[in-house]
């Protein structure tokens, strides 16, 4: 009956990026600027490839689905950010907190079991173009979008869970302008240790599509490196490259940020989270589309399509 009572008038204080009120008012601005860009930007993409058949492959199939994970991901925290700023509060439910720290793992972990199914689709059509219609069928790019889901979901539920059973007795005060896993531990006043130890196997789940995009492009390297004349294969290793791009950002700032011990953090590494929270799903959209020729051509033709209705 105590924790229901703690889950239904708990709140937590989220203290922002800095905690300092003058630097909130840089964040609020740049968040107000960084959020609607990210949404028309991903949506752009979303519908320049559903528009233009040329676009109907596994490349773009799973780029527009890392928009659309993206849009969620940016919706998870940004709103609330500057709603609170705006209402002069820093406050966020229990169950306020419990959702934004679901859905933040469960679509990072899909943004990151995509990402690897796009290095998969690079690796397939570079190294084995014959059949690179019969091993990308629709049917598998639907299933490895599912399945991407389905982990990521799956990924969040225990640390949800084991979370909200948590105990909080003292400070409220989250050092994050979010709910996140790791401030939330810190917080509480109950014992933590299998808490901690789920936490680094959900890391472990996240390295997983890592690994793949690994040794999907150790095969795409190798693949070039032997037959460096043929120019289908250099054109389609052209297409790697916004790729590695977008796996280079988002990983080296998620690893820096959790794969280190719990007791190193502490409020400024808020800043680290504004990265891959914020700017990496405002970047991708400007990532993907100025490095190819068909994605350009394609908002190209989106753009004069709506000017011209």
């Amino acid at each position: 009956m105590r924790e229901n009572n703690q889950s239904s008038t708990l709140e937590f204080i989220l203290l922002g990026v800095t905690g300092q009120q003058e630097q909130e008012d840089f964040f609020f601005i740049l968040f107000l600027f960084i959020y609607p860009i990210t949404l028309i930007g991903n949506l752009f993409i979303i519908l320049a490839i559903h528009s233009d058949i040329h676009l109907h492959i596994p490349m773009y199939f799973f780029l527009a689905n890392l928009s659309f994970v993206d849009i969620l991901f940016s919706s998870v925290t940004i709103p609330k950010m500057l709603a609170n700023h705006l209402l002069h509060s820093k406050a966020i439910s229990f169950g306020g907190c419990l959702a934004q720290l679901y859905f933040m793992i469960a679509l990072g972990n899909t943004d990151s079991y995509i990402l690897a199914a796009m290095a998969y689709d690079r690796a397939v059509a570079i190294s084995r173009p014959l059949h690179y219609t019969t091993i990308m069928s629709p049917r598998t790019c639907v299933l490895l979008v599912v399945v991407s889901w389905v982990v990521g979901n799956v990924n969040a539920f225990p640390h949800t869970l084991l979370t909200s059973s948590l105990s909080f007795c003292g400070n409220k005060e989250v050092a994050n302008f979010y709910c996140d896993t790791i401030p939330l531990l810190k917080l509480a006043c109950s014992d933590i240790r299998f808490n901690v130890k789920v936490m680094y196997l959900g890391a472990g789940v996240f390295s997983v599509p890592l690994l793949f995009i690994i040794i999907s492009y150790i095969q795409v390297f190798s693949t070039v490196l032997r037959v460096p004349s043929t120019k289908g294969v250099l054109k389609a290793f052209s297409t790697c490259g916004s790729h590695l791009t977008v796996v280079t950002l988002y990983y080296g700032t998620v690893m820096g940020m959790y794969f280190r011990p719990l007791s190193s953090y502490s409020l400024k590494d808020a800043v680290v989270t504004v990265m891959y929270m914020t700017v990496i799903p405002m970047l991708n959209p400007f990532i993907y589309s100025l490095r190819n020729q068909d994605m350009k051509a394609a908002l190209g033709k989106l753009f004069r399509k709506r000017l011209s209705s």
